[in-house]
């Protein structure tokens, strides 16, 4: 996770961190990336089942679901023991998480217990009450999925009228008093869309949100080919960081963040070395107090069913359940090799990633994505789109 706004804006310096001595418990919201123990945010997809049939959906969420979800009770124990391991935030996700009628009962129990609690939501189930509801129990943030304006989005979510119920979600978390976001997976069929989510962004006044790169997995193993080139990548990521600014100057912050696909902090870097040297020693300072991707370290998954994975889009490959140990002993305790190396992965990857200049601010990319193309999980991420000059510079 790259804060564009963070770094290129200026609105965060790292002495901010700093100041809170980089503790995850102690550490506000928008400073967690630069955790110094990255205790794992925590992903729980509570649910399989949604009411819509995205094309990209890392869980293949079906209309079902599957009859295996853990119990209220199983999730309470859950929740009691991330707690415990003082993991920061809980994130309810799914399939749709709303779909869960105790979804308000479980969110209340991990904020009882000094936990953040937000959700990723497709925003089409958050009508006013719900709404008001989720403010009550003290949910932290809402992040609703936007691919699109309505003609994309809706084909993206296989459901036409998913992009009007999602801005009255919208609409309703506003009304309620609850920060809401968006959240927009990038790819050749909705890169043009960006100006005009930048557009919503302005219009609806909505703080914050969250540039996915694609990840090739669940279906959206099926975009491969849709993916963003180099180039494509480079000039969506120029975009997003001009617009970004354009807002700032405007006197219009947002909070806007790049996810999964770490080359975007170096890449940040050696444009603000150009334009503006000094503040970029601050954001190389912070890029390095981010890592770079933290699967199996910083953040972690927990699938319907209890299976414990390195992060939300790696569900082929689980380091145990936690219906048989517990969370804490599964992710401190590896009995898995795989998981093990991940909490180190530096030492392990190949490729032009072992010898990148940035390995230490990227933390060798996202691994999954290495995986699905070559087979080999510590392959170069072919994702990553800086040039051998670029990552061969020094600092």
């Amino acid at each position: 996770m790259i804060g564009i706004s963070k770094l290129y804006c200026g609105t965060v310096e790292p002495s901010d961190a700093l100041r809170y001595g980089r503790h995850s418990s102690k550490l506000p919201s928008h400073l967690l990336q630069f955790s110094e123990d990255k205790r794992p945010v925590v992903v729980w997809n509570v649910t399989k089942a949604c009411n819509l049939r995205c094309v990209h959906c890392y869980a293949h969420a079906t209309e079902q679901g599957t009859s295996d979800e853990l119990t209220t009770e199983e999730g309470f124990r859950l929740i009691d023991d991330l707690a415990a391991f003082g993991a920061p935030v809980m994130l309810f996700s799914g399939g749709e998480p709303l779909v869960r009628k105790d979804l308000p009962d479980l969110a209340a129990y991990a904020v009882d217990k000094g936990m953040r609690a937000v959700i990723s939501t497709n925003g089409t189930l958050i009508d006013g009450k719900t709404a008001r509801t989720l403010k009550e129990i003290g949910l932290s943030y809402v992040g609703i999925s936007l691919d699109g304006l309505e003609p994309v989005n809706d084909h993206f979510r296989g459901v036409k009228g998913a992009f009007a119920k999602a801005l009255k979600g919208i609409r309703n978390c506003q009304a309620a008093g609850i920060k809401v976001g968006l959240r927009f997976t990038m790819n050749k069929q909705n890169v043009r869309e960006i100006p005009g989510i930048f557009d919503l962004l302005e219009e609806m006044d909505i703080p914050r949100i969250c540039f996915y790169h694609l990840v090739y997995a669940g279906r959206g193993s099926a975009l491969l080919a849709d993916d963003l080139s180099h180039a494509e990548t480079r000039a969506a990521v120029d975009l997003i960081m001009e617009r970004t600014r354009e807002l700032h100057a405007k006197g219009k912050p947002k909070e806007v963040l790049t996810v999964d696909n770490h080359a975007d902090g170096p890449y940040l870097y050696l444009r603000m070395k150009e334009k503006d040297p000094e503040r970029a020693a601050e954001v190389l300072e912070l890029l390095k107090m981010n890592e770079g991707n933290s699967s199996g370290r910083g953040i972690g998954c927990v699938s319907w069913d209890g299976e414990v994975y390195a992060d939300q889009f790696w569900r082929h490959h689980s380091f145990g359940n936690v219906r048989q140990r517990p969370f804490s002993k599964i992710w401190t305790e590896p009995e898995d090799p795989l998981l093990l190396h991940l909490k180190d992965k530096k030492k392990y990857v190949q490729g032009r990633c072992a010898s990148c200049r940035w390995l230490d601010v990227c933390g060798g990319n996202f691994r999954v994505r290495a995986e699905a193309v070559s087979g080999n999980v510590w392959a170069a991420d072919p994702a990553c789109y800086l040039t051998d000059e670029e990552i061969a510079q020094t600092v």
